[in-house]
């Protein structure tokens, strides 16, 4: 796996290298529009079920609870604590490019299945269950390409366990492909 670890620090500083005007305009657009942080650094859990603080560009208003977006539409609307530009930056993907540093750091992939909530116990215990636990996460994965934020959980772990069986670097490079053009397209982006 270090060729994984290798392809991920070059790929995360191409990246940033590229997208560093980016990087400044969304952090000045975020700093500018709202009170508070331009970066938000939220609790997630990472390979083998570790904590680690993983940074995106914030889009909720300072003070909004820390839950998967599915769990507040139960309790309140989550549009109401979206910054002036949240939905802007959510829905062109923007908040997700700080997480290149956590891909330097280590603690994520440019592949892997996204890093739950620290309190989203359901996800965590069904993906310990199925071994998705021993991957490290990633910005992108198999369940961002096959519906995101619009499929349950229980869909989002078998998808995450078919990557866990078939990992390799032609499929990390059809993820990366797929993810540009969802991302280009918008598909399956709530807010």
């Amino acid at each position: 796996m270090w060729i994984k670890r290798v392809l991920d620090i070059v790929l995360a500083l191409i990246a940033t290298t590229c997208l560093s005007p980016l990087l400044l305009a969304t952090y000045l657009l975020v700093k500018l529009s709202s009170t508070g942080p331009a970066l938000y650094w939220s609790k997630r859990v990472g390979q083998h079920n570790q904590l680690f603080s993983m940074p995106k560009f914030r889009s909720m208003r300072v003070g909004t609870p820390q839950m998967a977006t599915h769990l507040m539409n139960q309790q309140k609307d989550p549009n109401a604590f979206l910054t002036p530009v949240g939905s802007f930056i959510r829905k062109t993907s923007l908040d997700e490019l700080p997480q290149l540093w956590s891909v330097l750091k280590g603690d994520m992939s440019i592949v892997g299945p996204r890093p739950a909530l620290f309190n989203q116990d359901d996800l965590i215990a069904l993906r310990t269950e199925k071994n998705v636990h021993t991957l490290k996460p990633g910005i992108t994965g198999w369940a961002q390409v096959n519906g995101r934020d619009e499929i349950p959980i229980p869909q989002k772990v078998a998808l995450d366990v078919y990557y866990l069986q078939r990992q390799s670097l032609c499929l990390d490079i059809k993820i990366i492909v797929l993810t540009v053009i969802k991302v280009l397209r918008r598909d399956n982006i709530t807010h």
